[in-house]
């Protein structure tokens, strides 16, 4: 199957659809600059994120957080479930709950990352999130070059059509691109590397949006260079899939820096 006939052929079952949706709802939200999710699990981990309860430290009473937050007990206690599976909160009995060190945070968890990205500006974070990229992807390319199926050629062929249909159109764009390096984990057939997608899904939105709009210049020798991923992956060639997302990665960092440079 050539990568032209597999953008022909709609998507079977089995697509990226329904774990993309509640990310997709982030990305729309994100591009339109609404407020964050204000619920008290979203409240409180971007506050210790943030540094207003510092790791190591006993966060207040009870009481004054039932009041401060003007929560039942029962919520507080559920945030500070959620918070305690997540990485970020201890409790000792006769102590109280406490920050734990930020080595201890789950930031393979979705919230967390996103919680830093809400915090922080993106230029302070985007150089560990391209690290964290040019680690995965590549070699993510390289394996799904020799492990791909008929269906990973729909999805992938079907994303960079989008691309190239919308690429005046920013949030489709972005959502294109998305399904796009979503559909190369997925081609893997590797559980444990599509572990990492809605942690590859997060970091991909927080430069999106700066990385397009930086190579706004040379936007079709972008969207060329996915082609030329997406035909190593289709030609069986592992090593040159590597080499092609390795270049695409480095390439968007760059026009990352150009983005924020110009805003």
């Amino acid at each position: 199957m050539t990568l032209d006939e597999s953008r022909r052929i709609r998507p079977v079952s089995g697509t990226l659809e329904g774990d993309r949706t509640a990310f997709d709802a982030r990305v729309s939200s994100y591009l339109a600059g609404r407020t964050p999710d204000t619920s008290l699990i979203n409240r409180l981990g971007r506050e210790i994120v943030g540094g207003i309860y510092t790791p190591e430290s006993l966060l207040p009473a009870e009481a004054a957080m039932l009041d401060r937050y003007a929560v039942s007990r029962t919520a507080l206690r559920e945030a500070y479930s959620k918070l305690t599976a997540k990485g970020l909160l201890t409790a000792r009995p006769k102590v109280g709950t406490s920050i734990l060190p930020k080595t201890y945070w789950n930031m393979l968890d979705g919230d967390v990352l996103n919680w830093h990205l809400q915090t922080f500006p993106p230029e302070l974070i985007a150089a560990d999130l391209f690290a964290l990229r040019r680690m995965i992807e590549p070699g993510a390319a390289e394996l799904a070059a020799a492990r791909n199926t008929p269906d990973d050629l729909v999805r992938i062929g079907d994303a960079l059509t989008a691309m190239e249909g919308n690429a005046d159109d920013e949030v489709k764009l972005i959502e294109a691109d998305l399904r796009f390096h979503l559909s190369i984990l997925k081609a893997t057939q590797n559980k444990f590397i599509n572990t990492f997608s809605a942690l590859i899904h997060a970091a991909m939105t927080s430069t999106f949006s700066i990385s397009w709009r930086g190579a706004s210049r040379d936007k079709a020798t972008r969207l060329h260079q996915h082609a030329m991923v997406a035909e190593a992956i289709r030609d069986r060639d592992p090593g040159l899939a590597r080499h092609r997302m390795e270049v695409l990665l480095d390439d968007s960092f760059r026009d990352v820096k150009e983005g924020l440079a110009l805003r």
